[in-house]
């Protein structure tokens, strides 16, 4: 059971790294931090480079297809947080467990047991009451957290997009650690995706202040954090037994972190119901692993 471990510990540090994404995107534009952050966790996987040698030809295309989802995921939901309400894109992003959950069973053919389903449902349950406080009563007699902005559709469209891609890199973890090892994957994948963002710079023609993001010391701890939290998920993908739809459920411990955080770094109120969520969510995950 190590690999459940490994899964609740990436999923503490994709809370951390929440909270340092939303630090250094305070400092510098999303392309330059995206960017500069891919390339410096490629540099620290780079003494690894002996290890990540012999992987088969036809795996170069499966793990620069990750690397091109991935790409796509993160440009995606950058433009729909920029673009949307965040309560809205956070309700969105529990979709990722739905997709996560689907393409598990239909292409792993996992079976999703009652506890699984149980946790499932206690899961989407406590995020969906982080964002939305039911029976709370806005000013002009709306919900709370009812939006009054109309969003665009194809923001919407570009919010579920990143969910999808998002679940697909996962499922794509899990084929190739059957195959390659964790520094194949890690190497082979950064590798790729710093190409993509160049490549995408190049194109865009997009201006990066280099000098001005090197300095943007949130982007080096971002650097390090993306490196350790997927050797970490790599790993667990590797071992026998993890199942990708139980692992979905165990990735959202990330929101306790990000409560957390809210509180004491952010200064942000209703702590209380977002910690009676995060209960609900902490009990899906117990259930959905038993």
């Amino acid at each position: 059971m190590m690999w459940i471990w490994l899964v609740l510990l990436y999923g503490v540090i994709k809370g951390i790294r929440e909270i340092v994404k939303k630090k250094a995107l305070q400092k510098n534009g999303t392309i330059e931090v995206l960017f500069l952050y891919t390339l410096l966790a490629f540099v620290i996987v780079l003494p690894d480079a002996k290890n990540a040698m012999g992987v088969e030809i036809k795996y170069y295309f499966f793990i620069g297809l990750k690397s091109f989802v991935i790409f796509l995921a993160w440009i995606f939901s950058f433009k729909a947080i920029k673009k949307m309400p965040i309560s809205l894109y956070g309700v969105l992003d529990l979709s990722r467990v739905l997709f996560a959950t689907l393409l598990g069973v239909i292409v792993l053919q996992e079976a999703l047991g009652t506890f699984q389903v149980i946790g499932l449902v206690l899961v989407s349950a406590g995020l969906l009451l982080l964002k939305y406080r039911p029976g709370k009563k806005a000013p002009d007699g709306q919900a709370a957290g009812a939006d009054k902005e109309k969003v665009d559709v194809r923001i919407v469209l570009m919010a579920f997009a990143s969910c999808l891609f998002n679940a697909i890199s996962g499922l794509l973890d899990k084929l190739l650690m059957k195959d390659i090892n964790s520094s194949q994957l890690q190497f082979w994948y950064l590798l790729f995706l710093v190409l993509f963002y160049l490549l995408f710079i190049l194109v865009t023609r997009t201006k990066i202040q280099f000098f001005s993001v090197f300095k943007n010391y949130w982007v080096w701890i971002l650097s390090i954090l993306i490196v350790v939290a997927d050797r970490v998920l790599f790993l667990a993908n590797g071992m026998d037994g993890s199942r990708v739809t139980v692992m979905t459920l165990l990735k959202q411990a990330g929101c306790v972190v990000t409560i957390l955080a809210g509180r004491f770094l952010f200064h942000e109120k209703n702590t209380g119901h977002k910690l009676f969520c995060a209960a609900i969510i902490i009990a899906g995950i117990v259930i959905g692993v038993m």
